[in-house]
C-alpha cells in the first residue's frame, strides 16, 4: 500500500499596506534605526490600520490570496486551522469564523496556540489529519496582529513586531513529497520570560490591570535570544542527523523571523550558505505565527519540486522545534 504524505500544495499572504519605519519609531522610544538593524536585522515592519480589523481580516486576506491562485473551489476545505496567539476574541474561535468567511462551509474549523512555534505545530498537526485518511485538504494559517498587544512606549518589544498572515493548504501526496520529520519541544520554564500577565484565567482583567500595561507582551529578551540560540539551532541539526542529510542535500532553511542573529547561528549550526537561507525579517519584523508562511509566499517562486526544506522556529512558553518537509510543486 502506498503511503500517505502531506505536502503543501498552495500558498498564500497578506501584509497590511501601512510600514512602520525604525525612522518612525525613533518618535516613539530612544531608539535609532542603526541600532536595531544591527540587533535584529528590522528594517520595517507592516501594521494593520483600521477600526474593528483584527487577525481574522488578515486571515481571510491571505486565504483568499491561496484560493485564487490554486483556483481552488472553498467547499472543497474540510479542515481551517489557525495558528495564532492573537485570536479575534477570546472564546470565540477565530478559524471558524475564517472558514465562514472564505465560503469553506464544509470544514471545521479552530484555533491553535504556541506563540512564534504555532504555524511549525500546525503544520504537524496538518499533515496528521491528511495522512489518516480522512481529510483531502486542510487549510493552515499563520496570522498575528502583533501591534494589539504590543506596547509602544516599550523599546524592547516595540521594535520587533509586526503584523501579517500566510496561509498553506496541505493536501495527500503519493510520490513521498510533503512532510518528512518533525521534533518538537516545550518548557513550561518560559512563561517567565516571554508573556502577557493578564487577562488569562490567572490575572482576569481589572482597572488596574490595564493601568499598570500587563496587557503588553513582556519579554526579558538576553534570556529568551539565549535559549532560542541553542533550541532552534539544535533541532535544525537534529533534522539533518536523524535523516542523514547533509548540507548540501538541504535547498532551503526556514527559520522563525525573530532577530536575524538567530537566523544567522541556525544557518551557521547546520552548515547551510546565506544564499539558502530564507529572509524577510527586514521587511516585516516578527509577525509571530505568520513568519513561516510569509516565507514561503514569498520564495514561492524560487522552490522546485522535490526541494528539501528544513524548518525552524522558537516561541513563548517555550516552545520550539524543527520539521523537514519536500517542496511539491513547481510554480
Amino acid at each position: 500500500m502506498t503511503k500517505i504524505t502531506a505536502a503543501i500544495s498552495a500558498v498564500g499572504k497578506y501584509v497590511p499596506d501601512y510600514i512602520l519605519t525604525n525612522k518612525e519609531l525613533e518618535t516613539y522610544v530612544d531608539t535609532n534605526d542603526e541600532w536595531i538593524t544591527t540587533r535584529t536585522g528590522i528594517k520595517e515592519r507592516r501594521i494593520l490600520k483600521g477600526e474593528g480589523l483584527g487577525t481574522s481580516y488578515m486571515a481571510i486576506k491571505a486565504s483568499e490570496d491561496l484560493i485564487k491562485k490554486a483556483h481552488l473551489d472553498p467547499k472543497e476545505i474540510d479542515l481551517v486551522i489557525v495558528a495564532t496567539a492573537t485570536p479575534d476574541l477570546q472564546v470565540a474561535s477565530t478559524a471558524a469564523y475564517v472558514a465562514s468567511e472564505i465560503g469553506a462551509t464544509n470544514a471545521f474549523g479552530y484555533d491553535l496556540q504556541a506563540a512564534c512555534s504555532s504555524f511549525l505545530y500546525g503544520m504537524s498537526t496538518a499533515a496528521s489529519y491528511i495522512a489518516s485518511g480522512r481529510y483531502k485538504k486542510v487549510l493552515l494559517i499563520g496570522a498575528d496582529k502583533m501591534s494589539s498587544i504590543i506596547d509602544y512606549s516599550d523599546r524592547a518589544t516595540c521594535i520587533i513586531f509586526g503584523d501579517g498572515a500566510g496561509a498553506a493548504l496541505f493536501e495527500p501526496n503519493l510520490e513521498n513529497l510533503g512532510l518528512q520529520d518533525e521534533y518538537l519541544r516545550s518548557d513550561g520554564v518560559g512563561r517567565d520570560f516571554l508573556r502577557i500577565e493578564a487577562g488569562g484565567s490567572m490575572m482576569p482583567t481589572t482597572l488596574e490591570t490595564v493601568q499598570q500595561k500587563k496587557h503588553f507582551v513582556y519579554q526579558e529578551g538576553k534570556t529568551v535570544f539565549k535559549y532560542a540560540v541553542s533550541n532552534m539551532a539544535d533541532v535544525a541539526e537534529k533534522m539533518l542527523t536523524r535523516n542523514n542529510l547533509s548540507e548540501s542535500d538541504i535547498q532551503w532553511l526556514v527559520a522563525h523571523q525573530a532577530n536575524k542573529r538567530i537566523i544567522e547561528a541556525t544557518a551557521n549550526r547546520v552548515g547551510v550558505a546565506a544564499e539558502k537561507v530564507m529572509m524577510n525579517i527586514h521587511r516585516y519584523g516578527n509577525t509571530t505565527s505568520a513568519t513561516l508562511p510569509l516565507l514561503l509566499a514569498d520564495y514561492e517562486k524560487e522552490l522546485k519540486k522535490g526541494d528539501n526544506l528544513i524548518f525552524a522556529a522558537f516561541g513563548g512558553g517555550f516552545t520550539w522545534g524543527a520539521a523537514y518537509l519536500k517542496w511539491a510543486y513547481n510554480s
